[in-house]
């Protein structure tokens, strides 16, 4: 394998500002944006979406707007109030009078979202025009991958992209990918621990401010509140345990962030919510049982490490609801080396969620996700746990491989060729909602 653990780190962590499909929208139109003449504004702003990003971005809540949703106001705000040089931070610091006239925008009839029903993969397309300029910017492949600036037709200048690709890797995501698809796990696990302090510092960087966005779940009412109503079961039902600590402060951080609080989420594999439940239940287990800085860090890097190789398998975005079985697996993963250091043990963890979780659909990105990293946390800790006292689901169950590998690569199947027409359906069970809210 020609990448490290610097690598995985670089293209497949990232802090992210509120949902990032609606994040990828804002940034789309911030990039396109960069090209008007100081001083003037769009006349009319369009968009053209894959299905997935639509889906995810219709009922989630914007950071900043004070419980605002819709792609159409999230590129209304990028394209008036958007740094697209902030990536997945672009919508950072909005004002009260930027979410006003960007509502205005919308109210006005001059932004237009249309969804492409027969695109794949993760597709932004936004057009600005002003006065007899054309504006366009294309986003592909990934939520923050500009891949074309055009004015009128012709192709300019685009500092965002040679900005997105000045990192500490020369690889892109798709060679990265296709070296993840032909991992073992042993070889996976061997980078994962190769840490240096910088790389340190950046995981520990990402698991307080994830902690941070629970904290705040906790303490005010945000969404459903699904981590503050699990504390409060505390008193009567159920007992504060490690599995329990881990669905708290997981959805607490999930209600805050589909709430659309304003503060960013250190990411995975491209979402905000993978890397809430990649992350905080390592965070819990670790204090569980006083593990030193390192072996936290090493353990959350795993993590990220076994989401990445996941979605290398799944697809950026599909029908599965990655954050229960690539997100899940990597915390259930990144816990069993933390408690028992066995390879063997670790893909019986990965085998036992994945087998648990597979059929966990996305719905779209909103409130009610937090119930579902509810489960996904508190499910990756029961799996490791589980390894660690020898349970292992058989490879003549179900989808299950002969390795957790091969696991992987049968969930990535069942996602990308399965489940094509369960996205469909999903997908027109919300369009026909929105038809009869009109």
């Amino acid at each position: 394998m020609r990448f490290n653990i610097k690598d995985v780190l670089s293209l497949e962590v990232a802090p992210a500002l509120g949902c990032t499909e609606p994040t990828a929208v804002a940034l789309g139109a911030a990039a396109a944006a960069s090209l008007l003449p100081d001083g003037t504004g769009p006349d009319f702003l369009e968009v053209w979406v894959d299905p997935n990003i639509f889906k995810n971005g219709l009922g989630v809540n914007i950071p900043g707007t004070n419980g605002l949703c819709g792609l159409d106001l999230a590129s209304a705000l990028g394209c008036l109030a958007g740094d697209a040089k902030k990536k997945m931070q672009v919508l950072e610091g909005l004002t009260t009078s930027d979410v006003n006239l960007a509502a205005d925008l919308v109210r006005s009839g001059r932004v237009k979202v249309h969804l492409e029903k027969d695109r794949h993969g993760i597709y932004v397309r936004t057009v600005i025009r002003c006065g007899e300029d054309e504006l366009e910017s294309v986003i592909e492949s990934q939520h923050d991958h500009i891949t074309r600036l055009l004015q009128n037709g012709d192709p300019v200048d685009n500092p965002f992209q040679a900005d997105l690709s000045a990192s500490r890797t020369s690889f892109g995501v798709a060679e990265l990918e296709e070296e993840l698809r032909d991992l073992n796990l042993e070889r996976a696990l061997e980078i994962s621990l190769d840490l240096d302090e910088e790389d340190m510092l950046f995981l520990e960087k990402g698991i307080e401010m994830n902690m941070r966005l629970a904290r705040y779940g906790l303490e005010n009412d945000c969404g459903l509140k699904v981590g503050k109503k699990l504390r409060e079961l505390e008193k009567d039902w159920l007992n504060p345990d490690v599995v329990h600590e881990s669905r708290v402060y997981t959805s607490a951080a999930a209600d805050a962030r589909m709430f659309g609080v304003p503060l960013p989420a250190m990411s995975s594999a491209g979402s905000g919510n993978h890397g809430l439940t990649a992350i905080i239940p390592i965070k819990i287990v670790a204090e569980k049982i006083n593990a030193s800085r390192k072996d936290m860090c090493r353990a959350v890097a795993f993590s990220h490490m076994i989401t990445a190789c996941v979605k290398s398998h799944t697809g950026r975005l599909a029908a599965i609801c990655a954050c229960s079985v690539a997100s899940g697996a990597g915390a259930a993963a990144g816990i069993s080396w933390l408690v028992d250091r066995d390879v063997q043990k670790i893909g019986s963890a990965i085998d036992t969620i994945i087998e648990d979780l597979a059929g966990v659909i996305c719905d779209g990105a909103k409130n009610s996700c937090a119930l579902k990293l509810a489960t996904a946390s508190g499910n990756a800790v029961t799996a490791a746990l589980f390894a660690g006292r020898g349970l292992s689901v058989q490879s003549t169950d179900g989808i299950v491989g002969k390795g957790a590998m091969q696991t992987i690569a049968n969930i990535g199947r069942l996602s990308s060729q399965g489940m094509v027409e369960a996205d469909r359906v999903i997908l027109q069970i919300m369009l026909d909602k929105l038809k009869q809210n009109q």
